[in-house]
């Protein structure tokens, strides 16, 4: 099972560089396995021929050896065009800012703009695989089935605190109201109240809470994310029905989900804003993290930072801790600080 993880870099450069010879040897390649699947392919470096003027894009979604772009200038602005991208170009996901040229029969982007953040997974190879960029706001979806896991939403709620990206729960699926986990997800629900994250309520069957989510999408580029089956796609789809994404139901044996989403892709919605759908997980990694970002992403901790007896003081229950004393009077969750420790422990953060 692949993790997935945030990180982020605000003033990533303007690429545009001279090919190298390893990059034209990928240029080679590259036009070998368009070749062999019947594609045109396009080298810029030997074939300019129709190419118009540099514009601004924006990218919808990367198909692998394509990218979908968004024209945001002139006449090709709110329209979508098959593009490759030049060698030298860095890796390209939904919401990345491009310059891009147009051509027939597809496109090129020649550079990739300036990224103010970005949503990457860990694949099975320790490998960082972008998934999203520029976004500004991020919906952690939760349901009753599958049953919410506090450790996972603590890990997407580290990471955008890092960032300092705007953070909101969506508790989906709320018309199941004889569900066996319902109890659960309420104490989940006023878990994250009380720390301060607010909660959309939702369900698409009845529907409700799907105009309070748009409330927020105006004027944000915003992500949903979470475990595979607390319906994403399925709430993405009321809140803009052309997107016409795939969904399925809950395996019934286990009420796990299933990855329905394989590639992040962008969607602007019609009352307002931008929204990435991205592909669910059930794991998810912070290793990009130190010790001082960790903490600092529990904000319900801060009032109790630098009051424990021992300044190394590690938050166990060794005497004298003001957090764990503070977990006594429930002043903080007692789940919160053990997911604390657990990331701790997987970061070996001494």
């Amino acid at each position: 099972m692949e993790s997935v993880i945030f990180y982020m870099h605000p003033r990533e450069s303007f690429e545009q560089k001279k090919l190298n010879k390893q990059q034209k040897r990928r240029i080679a390649q590259s036009r070998e396995v368009a070749e062999k699947k019947g594609f045109i392919f396009n080298d810029l470096e030997s074939n300019t021929v129709g190419l118009e003027p540099e514009e601004t894009g924006l990218v919808i979604t990367n198909f692998g050896l394509h990218v979908l772009v968004e024209g945001l200038d002139g006449a090709h602005c709110g329209n979508h065009y098959r593009c490759y991208k030049r060698a030298n170009v860095p890796s390209l996901v939904a919401g990345d800012l491009v310059v891009w040229r147009n051509a027939n029969p597809f496109g090129v982007v020649v550079a990739r703009k300036n990224r103010s953040s970005k949503l990457a997974r860990v694949d099975v190879s320790g490998k960082r695989k972008s998934v999203a960029a520029n976004v500004s706001q991020i919906f952690v979806v939760i349901a009753c089935a599958p049953l919410p896991k506090t450790n996972l939403i603590d890990r997407y709620i580290v990471a955008a605190e890092a960032e300092k990206i705007v953070v909101r729960l969506v508790a989906n699926k709320m018309d199941l109201t004889d569900h066996k986990n319902l109890r659960y997800l309420e104490k989940v629900i006023g878990k994250y109240q009380h720390v301060g994250y607010p909660v959309i309520r939702s369900s698409v069957k009845i529907p409700f809470g799907i105009n309070a989510i748009k409330d927020h999408l105006r004027n944000e580029t915003s992500l949903f994310v979470g475990q595979s089956g607390v319906g994403k796609s399925s709430l993405l789809n009321l809140i803009e029905p052309t997107a016409n994404s795939p969904t399925r139901t809950l395996s019934i044996a286990n009420e796990q989900g299933s990855h329905t989403t394989t590639a992040s892709r962008l969607f602007r919605v019609s009352s307002g804003g931008n929204l990435i759908d991205s592909p669910g997980t059930h794991t998810f990694s912070l290793a990009h993290l130190d010790s001082r970002q960790l903490m600092l992403g529990f904000k319900d901790f801060h009032p109790f930072l630098g009051k424990c007896k021992f300044r190394d003081c590690i938050h166990d229950e060794q005497s004298g801790c003001a957090l764990v004393e503070a977990t006594k009077k429930n002043l903080v969750s007692a789940t919160r600080l053990k997911n604390y420790h657990h990331i701790r422990d997987e970061l070996k953060i001494t």
